[in-house]
Formats: structure tokens, C-alpha cells, sequence
């Protein structure tokens, strides 16, 4: 039997204060993108206060992780998660949620539960997301499957006939989950290498042909996209395109000298904003000392953009 997750809920929010703040996506304002696609980013744990100049649409860096949410069973934090789920729907931000069963930074003490009560435990993890963000626009619902499988897959269908079946049963799941949010599968390692490409795009058919997904994610992290070819680029986003499906940027970053992050991004950006299939760019980080790797942000400490910043600015006023 599945017991209740909601006795003990660490957060500042209440979940009908939360829904009460869903606001159209359509009011979106502020950022650079002016047009139909979104240029996004990532909120940590607190908003920056140069976020909307920039950027208009949100994705949680860490906080709407499983492991981030339960790391103790049963306890949910849904704090800073709320925290970036509110600022987004106050400000008519698409909302991501990222993400809902991968393979890392799933909370450690499901390894050592039974395969049935793995099942059951995902299962609740996934509705109680769902009951809490109803409203999110988008919801990465497995990440990196080719690269970091869940250790508790078997749990949830294994590989199965298919070879992926605890992949389709997390989309089946999601999808009564989130009847109201655009599914996504999300995946490094695919905007440079067309071999596995292919074998992401077997994956979405699976999920296609029942239905389950409706959009693809491709992460773009600077290690794929510093050395990256444009032809490369262009050859695995037409793959994609062929699928029929939206094709999302998730976590876009380059690295660099200021000269040098410069060209990759008046090379490459131009690539991904302007391909037909390409609907939103997100990019994982901008504040010097607060990105994952070192060399990717836009902004300086004092507040300062960088070459790669002041010509982002520049494209978006002439390409919306």
C-alpha cells in the first residue's frame, strides 16, 4: 500500500499558495528573447538578482532532484524548489522540472529497499512532484539514460522487451502525473557525436509511437560544445528534427579566455537558436563563481558581462 507523503513537508510554502501562482506563459516580458523561442537559465539556491534582464524561463539547478527533495525517506523539502517554481510563475517563466528518475543524485537509501518497495517509492515521488507542479510547463522525466541508468531500474520495468522499458514506464507514469506539462527526455553527449544521436533517437521513438514524449532535450555542456563542429551541430539537429518532436537546449555552457569563449559562442549559438527544430535554449549558469565549471560564466563578480555576454546581447536584439 502506498502511504502518504504529505504528513511531513519541509518548505516555506503552502501547495495551495504554490498552484494559486500559475500565471500564463504567454505574459512573458523581460530577458532577451523576444520572440516565440525562450532563452533560460538556471536557479540555484536563491534568485539572482540580474535574472530577468536576461533570461525568461527557469529551471531548477539542484532543487527538484530527487535526492535534494528526499534525502531522508519520507521528509520532503520542497523549500527551494518552491523558491524557483513561484519566482517563475510570478514573472510568466516557463518552469522546468528537472528531473523526475535518473540514474544520480537519487536519494541513497532507495538502494536499499526491495524491488517492490523501489517501485512504490518512485511512484510516489513521481505523483507527489506531480500534485505539487501541477503547473510546470515542462518536466525532464528520465535524464541520461545512455549514461547513468538507475540503479533501481529493474525495480520499474528493467530493460524488457524494448530495452527500455523502465524508461517508457517512467514517461507512462509522468504522463498521469503531469497531465497539464510537456514530457522531455534529457542527454549529454549528443549535439557532437551523430552515432549516439542515433541511438538517443531510439529511445524517443519507443516513446513517440506510445505517445509519451513531447520534446527532446540535448544538455550541450562545454565539454561537447567548446570543440564541437558547426557541420556536427548541424547534422545531429537534423537528426533530431526528423523525429517531428521539438528539440530543447537544456543546459547549454562554453568555456574560455574572454576572447576565446567569445567566437564559440558567435560560432555555435547561432547554430542552436536559429534551427527550426530548436524551441528554447536554457543555459546552465551565468554568475562568475556560482557556474559548475570554471570559465562558463557571462557575468563577472562585480557585475561586469563578459565579451560572450555583451554579444549575446546584441544577437538577441537582432534575431527574436
Amino acid at each position: 500500500m502506498l502511504k502518504s507523503k504529505w504528513f511531513k513537508t519541509v518548505g516555506t510554502l503552502a501547495l495551495a499558495g504554490v498552484l494559486a501562482a500559475s500565471v500564463a506563459v504567454g505574459s512573458v516580458s523581460a530577458g532577451l528573447a523576444k520572440g516565440s523561442k525562450f532563452l533560460g537559465n538556471i536557479i540555484a539556491g536563491q534568485v539572482p538578482s540580474n535574472f530577468s534582464p536576461y533570461w525568461n524561463q527557469v529551471t531548477p539547478e539542484n532543487s527538484t532532484k530527487w535526492g535534494a527533495v528526499e534525502g531522508t525517506r519520507n521528509v520532503m523539502n520542497w523549500g527551494q524548489a518552491d523558491m524557483a517554481y513561484n519566482y517563475a510563475k510570478q514573472n510568466g517563466f516557463p518552469f522546468k522540472f528537472h528531473t523526475l528518475v535518473w540514474g544520480s543524485q537519487a536519494p541513497n537509501w532507495i538502494n536499499n529497499l526491495s524491488a517492490a518497495d523501489q517501485r512504490a517509492e518512485v511512484l510516489q515521488w513521481i505523483r507527489a512532484a506531480g500534485q505539487r507542479y501541477s503547473q510546470a510547463e515542462f518536466v525532464d522525466v528520465v535524464n541520461e539514460p545512455l549514461h547513468a541508468k538507475p540503479a533501481f531500474r529493474n525495480a520499474i520495468g528493467g530493460d524488457g522487451q524494448t530495452g527500455w522499458d523502465w524508461v517508457i514506464w517512467s514517461f507512462e507514469q509522468a504522463r498521469q502525473a503531469f497531465p497539464n506539462s510537456k514530457l522531455l527526455i534529457n542527454e549529454y553527449g549528443i549535439i557532437g557525436d551523430p552515432p549516439k544521436a542515433d541511438q538517443y533517437i531510439q529511445i524517443i521513438n519507443l516513446l513517440k509511437n506510445r505517445g509519451l514524449v513531447d520534446g527532446i532535450g540535448i544538455q550541450a555542456h562545454y565539454f561537447n560544445m567548446d570543440n564541437v563542429s558547426v557541420n556536427t551541430m548541424n547534422t545531429v539537429l537534423n537528426k533530431l528534427q526528423a523525429t517531428g518532436l521539438p528539440v530543447y537546449v537544456s543546459e547549454l555552457d562554453m568555456t574560455g579566455d574572454d576572447n576565446t569563449q567569445l567566437q564559440r559562442y558567435q560560432q555555435k549559438f547561432p547554430v542552436l537558436w536559429k534551427h527550426p527544430a530548436v524551441k528554447g535554449v536554457t543555459l546552465w549558469g551565468y554568475n562568475e563563481n556560482q557556474t559548475w565549471t570554471s570559465g562558463s560564466h557571462l557575468v563577472r563578480s562585480n557585475g561586469t558581462e563578459r565579451p560572450a555576454m555583451q554579444w549575446l546581447k546584441s544577437y538577441m536584439a537582432n534575431n527574436p
